[in-house]
């Protein structure tokens, strides 16, 4: 639809993002499955356990994905700014990136490092754009 070609990049950004979070799916599940966990188990807190953090990767995009979607589609559809909704849909996405990689390679420290950072990046990104939603709604 041509009303929506202005906002492609934040359509793919929600698109890859949701791609990312289903592929993670599998791959969480054969993890925990070969430490022996039960369907929806959780493996044992500890950051350096590489089953534990593919775990805590694929639930944090769950968790966050409902919220980027939300507000990236409120956006477009009350007709915000193309320019604005694509350029932090697109941020919010490669912070999420960023923070994946961040998690699954198990850099730095498993609180208050990099990807506490990178979360709090893609967070105001979907924060601005649900004020600006908001603001456009009324």
């Amino acid at each position: 639809m041509e009303v929506f070609s202005d906002y492609g990049h934040a359509l793919a950004s929600v698109m890859i993002f949701t791609l990312v979070v289903l592929f993670l799916a599998p791959f969480s599940a054969m993890a925990k499955q070969g430490k022996g966990l039960a369907p929806g188990a959780t493996p044992e807190q500890d950051y350096s356990d590489r089953a534990y953090r593919l775990n805590r990767a694929y639930l944090n995009g769950t968790e966050t994905l409902p919220a980027f979607a939300a507000v990236t589609i409120a956006a477009i559809l009350l007709g915000v700014s193309p320019f604005w909704v694509n350029l932090l849909a697109s941020v919010a996405l490669v912070s999420r990136l960023a923070m994946l990689f961040v998690h699954l390679r198990g850099l730095g420290k498993p609180n208050s490092g990099l990807r506490s950072v990178l979360y709090v990046v893609a967070w105001l990104c979907m924060f601005v754009m649900g004020i600006m939603a908001l603001v456009a709604a009324f």
